[in-house]
């Protein structure tokens, strides 16, 4: 029995110790990875950079595309738009790097302005004289968006493109609501203030229908002229094409049309990449990734620091109300904190406000303009306009000293609104549930889940409603140097493009983070500078705790997202309503954009 304990105790110690080594030899390789993945990328000579449209296209990358993604295989499920720009523009002043090949997968973008921006990187990048060459299997409306800058655009002989307009598709969820005995009770400013109706109507308001259809026909116009400068197709041919279901048609007539440059198959496609870099059939084709890009030393850091502080996502009053669907917050707790570190930091000279929102908290918003005017005190304050920085969004934009703004950019809804849930009806017709009073005043049980809001108490919420959009406004008009009144005539909740916005004085120029960063550095009087995005991308660790943790959402969720579609988010909106503040300053909920 003694020596049966002893080889007992022996084999647990063997065990442990081996289990203790196992995983001091795993953190190493891990930190291995990470050292090496992390560490300064050489550029081979005579490289192509490659772009695998795949995923999706965020404003940035939740994750540090030169670490995490390299432990994981360096496959992205998005990229950030961030990392986009920075990769082709390092390319374009690499002189190792001699074009870029773009291949086409399922891809998808948050908006219309990030796939702008994408195209005009692209283009810029061929002003260095260098080449792009795109392929894909199969295009979609926004790849082939992206792709038709190519020098050459290729598609497999039996490969679709999708080419087929615009359109949006608001969904509509009142009467499933009343399904379940609920309903939502509404006071809102703005006539166009469209956001609520998902959930108080069952279709479009007139004036939600007018400002959509001029907004859908304006992103499509864009498209329109950005393809036919480049594939010198008129936009009328586009347009009937648009009309002709091409993406069912032979591969044959797309060349026929000019919307391709030639049927090949991969091994072709490569073969042309290989004429383009001028080597032999069976020599290799030096090849540098995005995630590689990420890596590769930045040349652009001489002169002062302008910082570039990305405002992404719903605006929220705490982190305690925790993530949105998107995974990127504008917390007003943590973004005020970082605003008042960047005013007084001497080596920041200036600061360039990336919003791409829709809005959310209208308290949230007040806090964050607060904020920008006591930066903006110190020093310059431009605004640059991304997918959307449209009610909350243009709330905290509006006191820049300077705004950009994509041509495609959702901008101004300026309006508010509350949406208050009622759920008497499920409680009390469809479970039974009852309810019993006592109370020391008139309104003690204000709120209740009893019942819905009485009139009298509808009129204060009204009254409460009307006073934040007169705020709002009195913002827009002393930041835009206007008056009240010429802004309440292109108020009322109204969207706009930018290229619209800039007709009504919204906004002060259109182009993209690079025109806004000039300006800002033109005010600073800074004849050399460089650009420091803020805030920092987590590091490696962060990200694998993070993860580790479940902190960034979990399977369950994204298997909802994935079953659901493009009921996701109003579902997840329904079920995180308890989260969000009441009073809301926001656009509509999903565009819904096709």
């Amino acid at each position: 029995m003694k020596e049966f304990f002893k080889m007992t105790c022996a084999t647990i110690v063997g065990i442990f110790l081996f289990c203790l080594i196992t995983c001091i030899i795993g953190m190493m390789c891990i930190v291995g990875m990470i050292a090496s993945g992390s560490s300064v990328k050489t550029v081979e000579s005579n490289s192509v950079m490659v772009l695998n449209l795949t995923g999706t296209l965020e404003e940035r990358s939740q994750e540090d595309i030169s670490g995490l993604s390299l432990l994981t295989g360096g496959g992205m499920s998005s990229m950030g738009l961030e990392d986009v720009l920075n990769a082709i523009k390092k390319a374009k002043n690499n002189d190792d790097i001699k074009g870029i090949y773009i291949e086409s997968g399922m891809f998808s973008a948050d908006s219309p302005a990030s796939l702008q921006a994408f195209r005009r990187a692209l283009l810029d990048f061929k002003k260095s004289g260098k080449w792009i060459i795109a392929y894909g299997d199969s295009y979609t409306q926004s790849t082939y968006y992206l792709a038709s800058v190519a020098d050459k655009v290729f598609l497999n002989p039996e490969g679709t493109l999708d080419w087929h307009g615009m359109g949006a598709e608001p969904m509509f969820f009142k009467d499933a609501l009343a399904k379940f005995g609920v309903k939502m009770q509404l006071t809102k400013v703005g006539t166009y203030k469209s956001a609520p109706e998902m959930f108080t109507a069952d279709h479009m308001s007139d004036a939600n229908r007018e400002q959509v259809t001029v907004y859908v026909n304006g992103i499509w116009d864009n498209f329109l002229k950005d393809v036919s400068a480049s594939r010198k197709v008129s936009v009328d041919s586009l347009n009937a094409y648009a009309d002709q279901m091409i993406m069912l048609c032979k591969g044959e007539e797309l060349v026929k049309k000019k919307m391709i440059d030639g049927l090949l198959y991969t091994d072709d496609v490569k073969a042309e990449v290989k004429k383009k870099l001028g080597l032999k059939d069976d020599e290799t084709i030096n090849q540098v990734t995005l995630a590689d890009m990420g890596n590769v030393k930045d040349t652009d850091t001489d002169g002062e620091q302008i910082a570039v502080y990305y405002a992404c996502g719903d605006i929220i009053d705490g982190a305690a109300q925790g993530m949105t669907s998107t995974g990127a917050v504008i917390d007003a707790q943590v973004v005020c904190k970082d605003l008042e570190r960047l005013a007084n930091d001497d080596n920041v000279k200036a600061v360039v406000l990336r919003v791409n929102s829709g809005g959310g908290s209208a308290y949230a918003s007040e806090q964050i303009w607060h904020q920008l005017e006591k930066l903006k005190a110190k020093k310059p304050f431009v605004v640059s306009m991304g997918g959307m920085a449209a009610s909350g969004g243009y709330y905290i934009s509006c006191g820049s000293q300077w705004i950009v703004a994509e041509p495609t950019t959702l901008t101004g809804s300026i309006g508010i609104f509350g949406m208050f849930p009622d759920v008497s009806g499920l409680l009390k017709d469809k479970l039974g549930v009852k309810f019993d009073e006592v109370k020391t005043n008139k309104f003690s049980n204000f709120g209740t889940m009893a019942r819905p809001f009485n009139d009298e108490e509808m009129s204060y919420l009204d009254a409460y409603i009307n006073r934040g959009y007169e705020l709002f406004r009195k913002r827009v008009a002393d930041g835009r140097k206007q008056s009240v009144d010429a802004i309440e005539q292109i108020a009322q909740g109204r969207v706009w493009l930018g290229q619209d916005a800039l007709k009504n004085k919204l906004v002060d120029e259109i182009g993209g983070l690079e025109v806004a960063v000039a300006k800002a550095a033109k005010l600073a009087k800074l004849s050399e500078y460089h650009t420091t995005a803020y805030p920092g991308v987590p590091s490696v660790f962060e990200q694998l705790m993070s993860k580790a943790s479940g902190s960034n959402g979990n399977y369950l969720d994204e298997a909802m997202r994935s079953n659901l579609g493009d009921l996701y988010e109003p579902v997840h909106i329904l079920l995180d309503m308890k989260n969000q503040s009441a009073i809301q300053a926001r656009v509509p909920f999903v565009l819904n954009l096709k």
